[in-house]
């Protein structure tokens, strides 16, 4: 399957409305590993070809299910341990079919791991696949052993332990596979999951909590009309069903109260651009926790691996009030206002302040780009794809920088966006210009629209070791477009 530039240039459009544009992702992904893959792309493409996708049979006609909380196995010492499978199983994603998925657990998704702010957890996997894994918690502050490098992989068969210090403040994370190469196709198959940070500082604000509290996790995908799953990496923008939660057009019924919700953008390449039928949301957070103060919205924006949490009054609607969230490709979830209730949680007007910032002592440009015409299509960073053995840049642990991200696909019109390893960052401006109050907190994911730069500042605490940098939009770091730093002493 080979991508030829022209396709980019003729699809180019597409990226404005949310799409990211095709790679040829399998054929790097079967000359890496040899394994289970390929068999299972052709079984997909011969799905794809010979019937055509399926849709929901109408939309709003299942719930959406809420991704249950695991519990420890065990604590002891101040640390609370897990343990998850990473397996296959067989999941009910559409009504009347079964579809074979990946899954840390047993749904489409993981289960929701909700640790405390200073408590250590240690999560152990166990791959029963028969290809390799692994495992990124997106958005730690952690060791370079247990940040889920590329290339740190578990073998079929294996157990692999990771240790979460969660020394950091309360914040929506999320886990998800990482295996070079693969982590498209992976993450696009389930291997995703909700990681909370529950902090008691956040306890003093009453916020809605409890069943009020719910993590939502957007993605897309392209079903045959038997339920399988097709991934086809040369039309990555042919996935027409939204889910939330890994279920297609669901509805949520809710009470006539305030909820928070936490977005999370858990597909490979599509930007979601979400609106609640012109009602107003509250921001209240976003990639690192909480923001210094609500952002009331009635649009948000959130490209791969972002989030977002809004809180949503409903005490303003009626019983029988249907408020549906869109897209703006269609939409993704209803909202069917059933019941009244009492409701005791509260919207502050302040909320948390930022932390402080050192003061940077180094600046760094970096450029993101496709290979230019009469080369083979790949993903860069400063005109170079990833290449595990090379450490791109070397960091002083301590130090603060402040770098420069330019997305130089104006040509094309391809989005990127920019995801740090280790390190929360400040966006400091856009273009010149400070950025919107909803990415004006602590974030790990940044959206670098084609011919746009952005300006972050870190801070590089606490541990050495390689880390990573690189695009979200995973079709693309697949592609190349990563880079290694190395923190020393």
């Amino acid at each position: 399957m080979k991508l030829e530039r022209r396709h980019l240039l003729a699809l180019g459009t597409l990226a404005g409305a949310g799409v990211v544009l095709p790679n040829a992702l399998q054929e790097s992904a079967e000359a890496a590993t040899g394994t289970g893959p390929a068999s299972r792309a052709a079984h997909d493409h011969r799905a794809a070809s010979s019937i055509t996708a399926a849709a929901p049979d109408s939309p709003f006609t299942v719930p959406m299910p809420i991704p249950p909380v695991l519990n420890p196995v065990s604590s002891k010492g101040g640390t609370d341990y897990y343990e998850l499978p990473i397996r296959t199983v067989a999941v009910g994603v559409l009504p009347g079919r079964k579809t074979s998925v990946l899954s840390y657990g047993n749904d489409f998704f993981g289960p929701t791991i909700r640790a405390r702010s200073g408590r250590p957890a240690v999560v152990t996997f166990r791959n029963g696949l028969t290809e390799h894994a692994n495992v990124h918690l997106h958005g730690a502050h952690v060791e370079a052993a247990d940040d889920g490098h590329p290339m740190d992989v578990i073998e079929p068969g294996a157990a692999r332990s990771y240790r979460y210090p969660n020394q950091q403040r309360g914040a929506t994370l999320w886990y998800h596979d990482h295996v070079h190469h693969l982590e498209a196709e992976h993450v696009y198959r389930g291997l995703r999951g909700f990681y909370l940070i529950d902090d008691p500082a956040e306890r003093q604000l009453n916020l809605p909590h409890g069943q009020y509290d719910v993590p939502i996790m957007l993605t897309e995908a392209k079903f045959a009309e038997d339920g399988t799953l097709v991934f086809d990496p040369a039309n990555p923008f042919d996935r027409p069903t939204l889910l939330a939660n890994g279920r297609p057009q669901p509805y949520l019924r809710v009470r006539a109260g305030k909820y928070r919700f936490r977005i999370l953008n858990g597909s490979t390449h599509r930007v979601f651009t979400l609106s609640l039928d012109g009602a107003q949301m509250q921001q209240i957070a976003s990639d690192g926790g909480l923001l210094p103060a609500p952002v009331p919205v009635t649009t948000l924006k959130v490209s791969p691996a972002e989030r977002a949490e809004v809180v949503v009054d409903f005490s303003a609607h009626p019983v029988g009030t249907q408020l549906v969230l869109s897209d703006t490709t269609g939409p993704v979830l209803r909202f069917d206002v059933v019941r009244t209730g009492t409701d005791k949680s509260f919207l502050p007007p302040q909320l948390r302040p930022l932390p402080p910032v050192g003061d940077a002592t180094v600046e760094r440009d970096f450029e993101l780009g496709i290979t230019p015409p009469g080369e083979p299509v790949a993903f860069r960073i400063n005109g170079r794809t990833f290449d595990h053995d090379r450490v791109d840049i070397q960091i002083k642990r301590g130090t603060t920088e402040i770098w420069r991200i330019t997305n130089l696909d104006t040509a094309l019109g391809i989005p990127h966006n920019f995801h740090l390893h280790l390190a929360q960052f400040r966006v400091l401006d856009r273009d010149g210009r400070p950025p919107a109050a909803g990415e004006a907190g602590v974030k790990d994911t940044v959206l670098i629209e084609p011919g746009s730069t952005v300006r972050i500042q870190a801070t590089f605490r606490d541990y050495v070791g390689r880390y990573l940098f690189h695009c979200h939009f995973l079709e693309h770091s697949g592609l190349g477009m990563m880079a290694q730093m190395e923190i020393v002493p």
